[in-house]
């Protein structure tokens, strides 16, 4: 790039830089993440650098934030307000330090102070004969807004100081710069609170907190659950501490909230103490964007003096980036397990945290229309930790008028079967059980321990299965043949056996857990467990009808809807009659309880302990319920039977304590034959 377009170049800067400076910091309503904001300023800090000559007095390189506000009257700070140099890695603190180093040699020998940087707005407290007199925004650095009455209203923020009578006497006039912002929670529960009134909800917690601040009306502000966290003396009368680490004990003392801060004898060892930091950051109640480290000496600090906005005896060490802004190119829908329909979002690529990011969630469809996020939206997407990053809403002010509503479809993407929404619910399902998207999911859940437990039938043979068509829906498991499997990669004689041994095994599974495994919408083993026990088996069930299952307890309307609907399915029907040809068609003694007539356990409470060699621990649970039994977890003197089997464990010795009856499985089935 020739000089004429680099100068154009850090023209085009500043001005982006200004704009971006006042959607921040006069608007509350930025259009771009805080990352991205800081790679323009760097870019444009590089050509200053080259070109000192190049700098005006207006450059956002020059000055930390932006003009006040209108409304709010003017206040001068009685000394700047400063913002900090950024560092994104360990190399780049190290640099730090090796920069400083040639200024003062002294930093090599010196201790540190490490800090959380809070992700929310600074504000400065003036304190007058130990009374709270002024509370400002930092505006530019210099001049900043009132917004005393606003203060006022956070409980955190100390009215009068020394808070306890039993700390230091507060100097003649004091100034503190801290930090006001919303925890995660309390920023959740006030979301909930405005969506359950019907009122606009906000998209993170520091927006809220700044635009919650800036009110003209304190009353809304006071309505708002915000905090404060302080963590310098900006100025102030008499003997004030000489390093950072004793001006927050001395605030602490005062009655100041001060963020925790960790004291480092060199700058490996703060470096490690970010490293902590950054590894635990989902852990921390609050927004953080890195952590500041501070020489400990304010002397030697002062004595760096200052580079353009930023004092040279601090350094912000950014956090790796989890909220940033894209472009949303369109929207796709994956089809679940269970049918459900979910919206995804495919993205310009950007990278978070080291990770490029081409794909988030956005939850459902209602979550798009609720959020008003269209095709073709600069979005804000965030990435927590290692989880899968997530769509945050649109950036309204950057819409040019070509962005696109989404529709949803009202076909499933995979197998073209029409979709259905239940009246109250949010989803959308496709219905078909042999809908191929679903296929692999519907057989890997069929097979799971908690359903049919076919040992030996992982996710990767599943695939396999589906793959080479052998398996087009769950009851095809129940067809398949030594040669069929021994034409797949990785299986040998052994192999293949075992699994058709398991196979058969799985035959004589209860009917609770072939309802399970049919993947049901709304059927898990709890209501499973009530549907065997009422119907015994699949052909009484298949005739229930709606009314008559919503009369079930723990069923409901929508659930005895989607029972009734999935019966009625032509697929479905075929799958049943596929499962009963080969053998697997369990048949169940009503439940006593459901029938009214007493069983044999009626009345008694059993706890089950150790590994039984009949019984899965579904099935001891399904045979005790047969039977009129009620079944707990835990032994009390309301138990009447133990069952234990082998390597019982705390629970026997429990029951030997209080007296109570102990059975092993054959004087169980005993116990029920006899009666």
């Amino acid at each position: 790039m020739d000089e004429s377009d680099l100068r154009q170049r850090a023209a085009q800067l500043r001005d982006e830089l200004r704009i971006h400076n006042y959607r921040y910091y006069v608007l509350d309503d930025p259009i771009i993440s805080d990352f991205e904001y800081d790679q323009l300023l760097a870019e444009l800090q590089a050509i200053e650098a080259g070109h000192p000559d190049w700098i005006t007095p207006d450059s956002p390189t020059q000055r930390a934030g932006s003009e006040p506000a209108a409304g709010f009257t003017k206040v001068n700070h009685p000394a700047p307000i400063l913002s900090l140099a950024n560092a994104y890695d360990a190399d780049e603190a190290r640099a730090w330090l090796t920069r400083i180093a040639k200024l003062d040699e002294r930093v090599l020998e010196t201790d540190f102070v490490v800090e959380p940087k809070l992700d929310g707005l600074t504000v400065v407290l003036q304190y007058r004969d130990g009374m709270f007199v002024q509370g400002a925004t930092r505006g530019n650095g210099e001049i900043g807004e009132d917004i005393t009455a606003n203060l006022r209203t956070i409980r955190a923020v100390p009215l009068r100081i020394p808070v306890a009578n039993e700390g230091p006497e507060a100097p003649a006039y004091l100034v503190v710069r801290g930090e006001a912002f919303m925890t995660i929670a309390d920023f959740a529960q006030l979301n909930a609170r405005l969506e359950a009134a019907g009122e606009k909800t906000y998209l993170n917690p520091r927006n809220t907190a700044a635009g919650s601040l800036r009110q003209l009306d304190p009353k809304l502000t006071a309505s708002r659950p915000l905090t404060i966290l302080c963590y310098a003396i900006v100025t102030g009368d008499g003997q004030l501490p000489g390093t950072q680490w004793e001006s927050l004990e001395y605030l602490k003392a005062l009655g100041f909230p001060v963020p925790q801060a960790v004291r480092c004898e060199d700058l490996e060892s703060a470096i490690k103490v970010v490293e902590h930091w950054t590894a635990k950051r989902s852990e921390i109640p609050y927004e953080l964007d890195g952590m500041v480290i501070k020489i400990n000496r304010f002397d030697l600090a002062e004595a760096l003096g200052v580079v353009g906005k930023d004092p040279r005896g601090s350094l912000a060490f950014k956090f790796p980036a989890q909220e940033l802004t894209t472009r949303l190119l369109d929207i796709g829908v994956n089809v679940g397990r269970t049918g459900v329909l979910t919206p995804y979002a495919i993205l310009e690529p950007v990278e978070i945290g080291g990770v490029v990011v081409r794909k988030a969630t956005l939850h459902n469809f209602d979550y798009i229309e609720e959020k008003d996020i269209r095709i073709g939206d600069r979005v804000r997407i965030k990435r927590a930790g290692d989880v899968i990053p997530y769509v945050i809403g649109p950036i309204e002010a950057a819409r040019t008028g070509e962005e696109r509503l989404f529709l949803i479809p009202d076909r499933c993407p995979s197998c073209g079967e029409a979709v259905v929404n239940l009246p109250g619910e949010v989803a959308w399902y496709c219905v078909n059980t042999t809908c191929p998207a679903q296929l692999v999911r519907n057989v890997e859940h069929f097979v799971s321990r908690g359903a049919m437990d076919i040992a030996g039938m992982g996710i990767k043979i599943v695939e396999q299965l589906v793959q080479e068509n052998l398996v087009r829906d769950v009851a095809d498991i129940y067809r398949l043949k030594r040669e069929d499997l021994l034409q797949l990669e990785g299986f040998a004689e052994k192999k293949a056996d075992n699994l058709l041994q398991a196979i058969e095994i799985s035959k004589s599974r209860p009917l609770a857990r072939l309802l399970t495994a049919l993947g049901i919408r709304g059927v898990g083993e709890v209501v499973a467990a009530e549907l065997a026990d009422r119907y015994g088996n699949l052909d009484a069930l298949g005739r229930a009808s709606k009314e008559e299952l919503a009369e079930i307890d723990g069923i409901g309307p929508n659930i005895a809807e989607a029972v009734v609907d999935w019966f009625e399915r032509r697929a479905n029907q075929s799958v049943l009659l596929k499962l009963k040809d080969s053998g697997l068609w369990p048949s169940e003694i009503v439940g006593a309880r459901t029938r009214g007539l007493g069983g044999a356990l009626e009345g008694k409470t059993f706890v089950v302990t150790g590994t039984l060699s009949g019984f899965s621990r579904q099935e001891i649970k399904a045979y005790l319920q047969a039977h009129g039994g009620k079944v707990t977890g835990s032994v009390s003197n309301r138990t009447d039977y133990l069952v234990a089997g082998e390597n019982p464990g705390s629970k026997l010795q429990k029951a030997e304590s209080l007296g109570i009856t102990i059975l092993t499985e054959p004087q169980l089935r005993d116990l029920v034959d006899s009666s």
